[in-house]
């Protein structure tokens, strides 16, 4: 007795075909599951077992033998319950054979034989309609994120019983519908924080709009209490909002991280990813022993990523970032296999100038010595803080403006200039492969589009004398001055723009100093 039934698994945010194959023989009973299985897959025999016997299914008393295709390739997750109960259930002629045909299979099985939600169900369903799959027949709690998919009926189930009463035609089951363009026209600004909660900092807040504005990386450093984790949880609410392939693609990896919401469809406002201090570098890019998973600059895909307390983090976990910030991408790296994950992000940092966190807080008397000083920056790397286009200083906030009662800008505000400055951007390199934003520039392209006149030229030639900058530190400059003109929708840099991109280099002007 045999029988086929078609799933699938997830490998990095995509997925592919898992043919179940089943065979029964009349020989001593025992369960068998071969074809690279993980734990949780050699588990799932127990769980299928008690599944089908619980829904009230006589389960056969034979030697049963599970082959997962292809055998090469490891089979990971607990996806696989399902299409293993109905290939039993086939092989024993529970259900017919040709009611599976053109039906992709997942979710995994209570003892009791109910349907649990599980990982990646919306890259499952993309590859179920690039394979030609009539429909998918997956747990209830996954239906509406796998319904983003157009052109492929999604049969949402919550049994085992009810999924065989179904291939037997006793059951009618309604194919779950999703309107993700509406889904992602009302959610598109659902931010619940607004930059005009924060009191005081305008340069602060100014240098914010630049970084959003041509997608720069930024460092603020500032005492305790000044409002660093403040203003950084505020950013998503002044970035450009997403589009639906942007959407779409973020939704993609919280499914297969496993984080999203039961019922949650669509990801519509950019991430905000916040790990804390005592993050491995594993849990940061991605990885893992057994099952590789999407690390946090994945998870911030498209969105921000910030580290509070810079120097707080070990120097091995900051060092993995060197990688990702340029190439947008993350590459895991197994025996037998490469994992690719995106990592788009705008990277947020903030930190103490020092230990104690008050030197130069005109309020508190900073007690460290200059070489715990020198210390507490050199655990930040030279070639991370290059990566890094804007530093900006975060003051203590003044009394007076502690007690102002008028609101300050709302983000709502920003955020239309910010995007007319993407806008621009978008036309200017609407001809060029994988440059959108003024950051993504290389040295041919400032070269080219941040060009200056005399003044400004002399401008940054004097500052980069004085202040000894580096050939990085002077693309930077040229890139933020570039976004700061686009901001003014002005075509050439002015040397009003190249003064305040200088002031935006915080580390270079000795602020230790």
């Amino acid at each position: 007795m045999y029988s086929k039934i078609q799933s699938a698994s997830v490998l990095g945010i995509n997925a592919f075909l898992v043919e179940i194959e089943t065979h029964l023989d009349n020989a001593l009973p025992n369960f068998i599951i071969v074809g690279l299985p993980d734990s949780a897959v050699k588990e799932s025999k127990e769980r299928v077992t008690a599944a089908i016997k619980n829904s009230g299914i006589p389960f056969p008393a034979k030697k049963i033998t599970i082959n997962l295709a292809p055998a090469d390739v490891r089979k990971e997750g607990s996806a696989f319950d399902l299409p293993i109960a109905l290939g039993i259930l086939s092989a024993i002629n529970i259900i017919p054979p040709e009611s599976t045909e053109s039906i992709l299979f997942l979710g995994e099985l209570s003892l009791e034989g109910a349907l649990r939600p599980i990982h990646g169900a919306l890259p499952i369903a993309y590859e179920a309609k690039k394979l030609g799959f009539r429909a998918i027949a997956l747990p209830e709690s996954n239906a509406n994120e796998a319904a983003l998919v157009d052109d492929i009926d999604v049969l949402p189930f919550s049994s085992l019983l009810q999924i065989v009463n179904y291939l037997n035609g006793n059951e009618s089951v309604e194919p779950r519908v999703v309107d993700k363009y509406k889904i992602f026209e009302e959610s598109q600004f659902n931010y619940n924080l607004d930059f005009a909660d924060v009191k005081g900092q305008q340069n602060v807040k100014r240098a914010l709009e630049v970084a959003a504005a041509g997608g720069h990386n930024i460092l603020m450093i500032g005492p305790p209490g000044s409002g660093k984790t403040m203003l950084a949880k505020r950013i998503p609410s002044i970035l450009p909002p997403l589009t639906l392939d942007e959407a779409l693609e973020t939704t993609k990896i919280h499914s297969v991280a496993g984080l999203l919401q039961n019922n949650e469809a669509l990801i519509t406002v950019r991430p905000f990813r916040s790990p804390h201090h005592t993050i491995s570098d594993a849990a940061l890019v991605g990885g893992g022993m057994n099952k590789i998973k999407p690390g946090e600059i994945s998870l911030a895909h498209h969105g921000v990523l910030f580290l509070d307390e810079l120097p707080e983090f070990a120097r091995n976990v900051l060092e993995v970032l060197r990688q990702p910030l340029e190439d947008k991408k993350i590459c895991i790296s197994r025996t037998k296999m490469t994992i690719e994950y995106p990592a788009n992000f705008m990277l947020v940092c903030s930190m103490n100038p020092c230990p104690c966190g008050n030197y130069g807080n005109p309020y508190q008397e900073c007690t460290c010595s200059p070489g715990q000083i020198q210390k507490y920056q050199s655990k930040i790397s030279g070639p991370l803080l290059d990566r890094i286009d804007i530093h900006i200083e975060v003051p203590a906030v003044k009394y007076q403006e502690l007690t102002d009662k008028s609101s300050g800008e709302r983000s709502e505000e920003i955020r239309k200039r910010v995007i007319k400055a993407r806008q621009i951007q978008a036309e200017r390199f609407k001809n060029y492969k994988n440059i959108f934003k003024n950051a993504d520039m290389g040295s041919k392209e400032i070269r080219k589009f941040c060009q200056l006149d005399e003044k400004s030229q002399e401008i940054l030639r004097i500052a980069m004398n004085r202040l000894a900058l580096s050939a990085r530190a002077y693309d930077k400059i040229l890139k933020v001055s570039r976004t700061i003109a686009d901001l003014e929708n002005s075509e050439i840099i002015k040397p009003h723009h190249i003064s305040e991109a200088i002031q935006y280099r915080s580390l270079d002007r000795g602020f230790w100093h």
